[in-house]
């Protein structure tokens, strides 16, 4: 063996691995979010936080669709075709080699049949002599993880699509019957018009002005209901389940769902580790630099060991080593590990900015909540006193001490402010799961 090739298997034997190694990269973040001064909540990943609303049905519709939703599904095959790519990596990729069986039957009018079979083993081994093997194996596991991450990023779309469809149906169906309590109110009022009308105390135009305010109500319900069936049928979809039986479900009815414990948003450092979206943003930043080792080592010479065992019309064998080394295609190598290099950089930059993201999502979702409560609270005393002010205008009325136009108007406020006391206590239920997701609580199943 010559002497260069020595040198050559002893820098194999080294541990040599070309291209930079990777080191997990390292942001600023302020000590704590805007509007907090909690601590760290550490591990939230597992957190089941969508059992706080206290909704049997919600519960049972979260934990079915985890189990069955097809985003979910196509998540976790791509796992198993990562992992099916890292099998393909490391010794797998260093070994080749193959069997060839032959078998000829030959003959001629001057010459007997004969046959003449033949078997021939080849095998080849790549000594990964500038880490380019090890590098590429790297980037497989990487790219596992980040698979792995993306597992945590499709559940946590799953969880907010499922709680938000949930939430919606639940606001129109309670609008239904806010709808239908003013329908019954403005009928009470159209009875008293009525009776006034016959004792000579209301004009027709009085008795249409009421019959048009109810009508309109009447008017509010099919649009009402087509929202809430489209938000079921959303379900059912996320589900991977016929509708028919959901909608049955569902018409059953429920309160809105509220949040009974808001719970702790932690600290920014948290969402390094807690965000799946930042984990996979880490990992396809992993695999990227080890890229750059696996374009730099298409630089260097590669030595391969091939041998081969024949056995048939005569036996014999060959081993040897052989060096190859890429020259005419140098520029072009060169240009394909600065872009491996310009892409690495490019996943740095984006992990960056995914960790930026995920502080302002948790900022502006826990601003957003914080303020919800005061205004749901508000609005609620707003209802009390507009259904106060109607039974007591309903009263005048009926005695002649108001008019009509009085009565309408405080019937209308009372109908607007149900309504809005209704969309308040969806946004604040829907705003604290955006919450929780911007914390990245619920990303994995509890072990």
């Amino acid at each position: 063996m010559t002497r260069p090739l020595l040198v050559l298997l002893m820098l194999s034997t080294a541990g040599c691995a070309v291209g930079p190694d990777y080191k997990a990269p390292e942001i600023r973040l302020a000590s704590t979010f805007a509007e907090s001064s909690a601590g760290p909540i550490g591990e939230v990943a597992s957190r089941r936080w969508w059992t706080r609303y206290s909704d049997p049905v919600l519960n049972d519709l979260v934990a079915r669709g985890l189990g069955q939703n097809l985003d979910l599904a196509a998540s976790n095959e791509r796992i198993a075709a990562a992992n099916a790519a890292l099998r393909q990596t490391g010794l797998s990729a260093a070994v080749d080699g193959s069997a060839t069986f032959s078998s000829d039957r030959s003959g001629s009018d001057l010459q007997p049949i004969t046959t003449q079979s033949g078997t021939t083993l080849n095998a080849q081994f790549v000594i990964d002599l500038f880490g380019g093997v090890r590098r590429a194996r790297q980037a497989a596991l990487a790219n596992l993880g980040a698979a792995q991450a993306d597992v945590g990023v499709t559940r946590l779309a799953y969880l907010s699509s499922i709680l938000g469809a949930y939430i919606d149906a639940r606001y129109y169906q309670n609008a239904l019957e806010l709808t239908r309590k003013t329908i019954a109110s403005r009928q009470r009022t159209l009875e008293i018009t009525q009776n006034q009308r016959a004792s000579g105390a209301a004009t027709e135009l009085d008795e249409v002005q009421v019959q048009a305010l109810l009508d309109s109500a009447r008017a509010d319900l099919p649009g009402l209901e087509a929202n809430f069936l489209a938000n079921v049928y959303a379900m059912a979809t996320l589900l991977a389940e016929p509708a028919q039986p959901l909608v049955a479900r569902m018409q059953r009815g429920a309160p809105q769902p509220y949040p009974r414990d808001t719970g702790g948003i932690g600290i920014p450092a948290d969402l390094v580790r807690n965000r799946p979206d930042v984990r996979q943003a880490e990992r396809q930043f992993a695999q990227a630099v080890a890229q750059v080792g696996v374009a730099t080592a298409q630089l260097y010479p590669s030595v391969t060991l091939s041998g081969s065992v024949s056995e048939g019309g005569s036996n014999g064998w060959s081993f040897g080593p052989s060096i190859a080394q890429a020259i005419l295609n140098q520029p072009q190598l060169r240009a394909a590990r600065e872009e491996a290099a310009s892409e690495a950089r490019q996943s740095e930059i984006a992990w960056r900015q995914s960790v930026l993201d995920a502080v302002e999502d948790v900022q502006s979702a826990n601003s957003t909540f914080r303020r919800d409560g005061r205004r749901v609270a508000l609005l609620n005393r707003s209802v009390n006193s507009y259904q106060r002010a109607l039974d007591l205008s309903q009263q005048n009325f009926e005695a002649g001490a108001l008019s009509l136009l009085d009565l309408l108007d405080t019937d209308r406020s009372l109908a607007s402010a149900r309504l809005s006391l209704a969309s308040a206590l969806r946004d604040q239920a829907v705003d604290w799961a955006t919450l929780q997701i911007a914390l990245g609580a619920g990303a994995y199943p509890a072990l």
